[in-house]
């Protein structure tokens, strides 16, 4: 009993949380017709997550976060069917920052939540059409993060690739850097993943799979917070693919609005991307959201977006914050429950 108490005791600075998001989504514009469905993870993933931190003494802390994704409306496991699929790291912090090792949220993600109205869910998440595809998450990580002084602060990240005979394929290099004063934020990130996977052992490291060698984002987003209103903006440029032969190479631009109200929050935003590859999958999206907070832990929800896609049949879809969507249409109506 005593060795129970023991490491009941010891585990007394670890918080348990997680968050439930259910609702029902209409899709249209697919190819394949129109689509109704109750589904998970409409303006935030569902979670369950533990994360702990412990003082070492003088100004040393470590601490972890574990983070399991999953679907509400069918119990089973998200990203992929990993147990901690959303986070799994560890970490020390000072006085001098702090560094995470593990499975984590790119820096470029970081700022994709920070500046659009819809914090990259809802329909209108800004991931349908800006910067489409890019590394949300990264495994084998390496992040340091600087404190923040006089309002700066910047990180770096490096993800091994862990691919042997080549130190660089798959190999993941990030960083950010950000002022934040008052109602001011403004940050620039940039990340860059080899898809390098040498066919065999001792191939060159420029031997690629499939057709891509490097994904290549860069963003700068910023907010400014008028009281009455938020406004938001973010421009990227996405490139992918050997120089010469890009798979993609598009320029992005959104700028959208919050306006709280009491309880209520109205969102909207207009995205154009500019394809300048050769299939020029041109396209814009705009949509207009609801939030409704019933109380701290509980908010209704509606959102709505349409997507023109230009030169083609429907390439760019409506989806959400875990999905892809099946149509350039999407409208929800949900409910957003913490704990």
């Amino acid at each position: 009993m005593g060795a129970c108490a023991g490491g009941a005791s010891a585990q007394s600075n670890v918080t348990i949380y997680g968050l439930v998001d259910l609702g029902v989504v209409r899709e249209s514009g697919g190819p394949a017709g129109s689509m109704t469905k109750l589904t998970s993870g409409i303006a935030n993933g569902s979670r369950l997550g533990f994360k702990g931190i412990e003082n070492l003494g003088g100004d040393l802390s470590a601490f972890f976060q574990l983070e399991n994704g999953f679907q509400a409306d069918t119990g089973t496991l998200g990203q992929g069917g990993l147990l901690f699929g959303r986070q799994a790291f560890v970490g020390l912090s000072n006085g001098f920052g702090t560094i995470k090792l593990g499975r984590q949220y790119t820096p470029i993600d970081d700022l994709v939540g920070a500046v659009d109205p819809f914090g990259n869910g809802y329909a209108g998440r800004l991931q349908n059409v800006f910067m489409k595809g890019y590394l949300s998450r990264v495994d084998n990580d390496v992040m340091y993060s600087t404190p923040t002084i006089n309002g700066f602060s910047a990180n770096v990240a490096y993800g091994f690739g862990e691919v042997a005979g080549s130190a660089s394929a798959n190999r993941y290099v990030a960083g950010s850097a950000g002022y934040t004063s008052g109602p001011l934020f403004v940050r620039i990130a940039h990340q860059n993943r080899n898809n390098l996977i040498p066919s065999v052992v001792g191939a060159s490291a420029n031997t690629a799979f499939g057709n891509a060698t490097n994904d290549k984002n860069t963003m700068l987003g910023a907010t400014y917070n008028f009281g009455v209103v938020k406004a938001h903006a973010a421009y990227a440029i996405t490139k992918t693919g050997n120089v010469g032969t890009r798979l993609v190479d598009a320029t992005d631009a959104m700028v959208g609005v919050s306006v709280p109200f009491g309880a209520n929050t109205v969102m909207a935003s207009y995205i154009r991307r500019n394809d300048k590859s050769a299939n020029n999958r041109d396209a814009d999206q705009i949509a207009i959201g609801y939030n409704y907070v019933m109380s701290k832990r509980t908010t209704l929800y509606a959102a709505y977006a349409y997507i023109n896609n230009k030169n083609g049949p429907v390439f760019y879809t409506a989806g959400s914050a875990i999905e892809g969507g099946s149509g350039n249409k999407a409208l929800d109506l949900g409910i957003r429950h913490t704990f």
